[in-house]
């Protein structure tokens, strides 16, 4: 079964303002599957979040700021980590994950995180005012990721650190690729993404998103690659339901679809990623980038 389709990439001759509000759609749509999965979500993407806790240096009794903090995470960890006597701000720019990572820090009976609703590029705080700054895995969505690094360093302490987390390359991460080259079979494949336009793989070159924390005015900036296997204690079929709702763009190609033509692209997919199912338990090589620099 081939399905084809007339509609052009979304990168296809948009404006960046065009494609941001695209990404800020899908993200609301896709807010309440992300807190359906967030325990298994928040296991997947632990070794990230310590990761970004290590690289920003974060200890007790500090006060962090964690941008695009999705459906709760990182900042709940990190709470657990500053105590009591230290504080986390969240924010996200949509509404219905704030309202998500409320919910769970309610859950776990955690006091001391503070929520906002609020863009990157536009953050309500005074000069100064955080200890560190992180961002797990949001840089890339961002309209104008120097605008927003420079957001990010204007409230960051002297010498306190900003600290991002993204995706290195897709064919280093078979927790996307396989997913991407079974729709390619049926839909075709996507036209090339512009390299400027709000995506998961756009700081994947490695030195891109350094270069871009340097000009916003970062200074001792550092980057590494970070390999982990994102493991959690969940089937093969579990995964695809997991998949198949957080993707926005996922559950808008398969909305297209019969029934069968759904069932046959995931028992095609489940089919490619079984090798990473050992024990029945989700267990694929990663590779992210950690960028971390000091206001």
């Amino acid at each position: 079964m081939k399905v084809t389709s007339n509609a052009k990439s979304s990168s296809d001759a948009k404006p960046i303002e065009s494609q941001a509000a695209e990404v800020l759609r899908e993200w609301r749509e896709s807010a309440p599957y992300w807190q359906k999965h967030l325990s298994t979500i928040h296991t997947m993407f632990s070794p990230v979040t310590r990761a970004l806790i290590e690289d920003a240096n974060i200890n007790e009794c500090e006060t962090v700021l964690d941008v695009a903090g999705g459906s709760g995470e990182p900042s709940l960890t990190i709470a657990e980590i500053v105590g009591r006597a230290g504080a986390v701000t969240y924010t996200d720019v949509v509404p219905e994950m704030v309202t998500a990572a409320e919910s769970e820090a309610r859950r776990r009976g955690l006091t001391n995180v503070i929520f906002k609703q609020c863009a990157a590029d536009t953050l309500p705080f005074e000069d100064r005012s955080f200890d560190a700054v992180v961002c797990r895995l949001g840089v890339m969505f961002f309209p104008d990721p120097l605008v927003g690094l420079r957001e990010m360093l204007r409230v960051t302490k002297r010498e306190g650190v900003v600290a991002l987390a993204v995706w290195a390359k897709s064919e280093l991460n078979p927790f996307s690729y396989l997913i991407t080259d079974v729709l390619a079979h049926h839909f075709g494949a996507d036209a090339p993404a512009d390299s400027n336009a709000p995506g998961a793989f756009r700081f994947a070159e490695p030195g891109s998103l350094a270069r871009i924390l340097r000009d916003a005015g970062a200074v001792d900036v550092k980057e590494r690659p970070l390999k982990f296997h994102i493991a959690a204690p969940i089937s093969v079929g579990e995964f695809w339901e997991m998949r198949s709702e957080t993707s926005g763009t996922l559950r808008e190609k398969l909305a297209t679809l019969s029934d069968a033509q759904t069932d046959l692209i995931a028992q095609e997919v489940q089919a490619a990623v079984r090798e990473f199912f050992p024990n029945d338990q989700m267990s694929f090589p990663a590779q992210m980038i950690i960028v971390a620099g000091k206001r």
